[in-house]
């Protein structure tokens, strides 16, 4: 209480106030209270007020003014030892009772009033109004209300798991319908792909089938033009190899990155003779052999008889150019001649 006590000092209080309080007095509220009261009225003398653990037995005459000092303490607001002890604290404006210090102090706090007293009245709680058998209802009733409650969250829970299952069921059903669309698309694309496959594995064998046929079609032709070249070749294996000519199939024309190319044969050149007199020749020698040669073995001719000439580039050949060899005449690897 010391720090309250100066502090009423600071504030203005007079400082003997704070001894006036008589010793046996009941000091359960704070002293600020006892200020307020006290506040504008004389300080008593309270010199000739003694109090002793051991005291001699006093006679009628000592009873009687403790009386009178009791009573004008009592009027002064001072409580006695032989007081009622305060149970609560009443504001002494507005008049409502509060149980304890700390409600008091909010109450100051909130509106403002700051006389205050101490009050015997006895501030009950809300279970000391009930009776016995209201306490049981009201029990009873907290029970009922604690079930239902229960219950209403069994129910909800039971509710949401039933939604989690349905989602978990839909969603399933949903990724098994994907995956079977799905498995759905990947067997078609792999039946396209194997009849793509089919496609182009024919294409291929025919395409080898023909170029097969071709390769033995020039085989023959080289084999009968050289013997015709040397006189070896008979009437009769002219007209197998025409026959050959006449009954194999075409080239395939196949469009393909890899286009087939045939690559000129390093030791042969190919040519060909037009004539008024005679028909178109087509033959193939040796890049070594003369033109001479060839005109000489196979036609029988020379240049004074049949003079030559080649349209590209154009050139009419002399009789120096008949001792020279096809290289070195630009007649390969395939070249045209007339004869005229």
């Amino acid at each position: 209480m010391a720090n309250d006590k100066d502090a009423l000092i600071n504030m203005g209080f007079e400082a003997a106030r704070g001894h006036s309080k008589p010793p046996g007095t009941v000091a359960s509220n704070p002293q600020w209270i006892f200020y307020s009261r006290t506040r504008g009225k004389p300080i008593p003398d309270l010199s000739s007020v003694t109090e002793s653990t051991s005291r001699p037995p006093r006679d009628a005459m000592d009873v009687d003014d403790d009386e009178e000092d009791a009573e004008a303490l009592k009027s002064l607001g001072v409580k006695v030892a032989n007081d009622v002890e305060a149970k609560s604290i009443k504001c002494s404006e507005c008049g409502k009772i509060f149980r304890n210090t700390a409600l008091a102090q909010f109450h100051a706090e909130k509106s403002g009033h700051q006389e205050f007293e101490e009050s015997t009245e006895e501030v009950a709680h809300s279970s000391n109004l009930l009776t016995e058998e209201e306490k049981k209802q009201k029990l009873a009733e907290l029970r009922q209300k604690m079930a239902e409650k229960r219950a209403n969250k069994a129910i909800e829970e039971a509710k949401e798991a039933k939604a989690n299952e349905t989602l978990r069921r839909k969603t399933g059903k949903d990724m098994g319908a994907i995956k079977e669309e799905m498995e759905k698309r990947q067997a078609l694309k792999d039946a396209e792909q194997k009849k793509k496959d089919k496609i182009e594995d024919a294409k291929a064998r025919e395409l080898r089938s023909r170029l097969k046929s071709r390769l033995t079609r020039r085989r023959a032709q080289k084999s009968l033009l050289e013997k015709r070249l040397f006189g070896m070749a008979s009437k009769s294996s002219m007209l197998r190899l025409q026959l050959l000519l006449r009954q194999a199939p075409p080239l395939l024309s196949v469009a393909s990155p890899a286009e087939i190319t045939r690559r000129p044969d390093s030791r042969y050149a190919w040519l060909a003779v037009a004539s008024h007199t005679q028909p178109l020749y087509r033959v193939m020698l040796r890049y070594g052999k003369w033109l001479n040669f060839w005109l000489g073995k196979i036609w029988r001719l020379t240049w004074k008889r049949l003079p030559l000439l080649s349209t590209f580039p154009r050139k009419t050949f002399s009789p120096s150019d008949f001792s020279k060899s096809l290289r070195e005449l630009g007649l390969t690897p395939s070249a045209v001649l007339i004869a005229s």
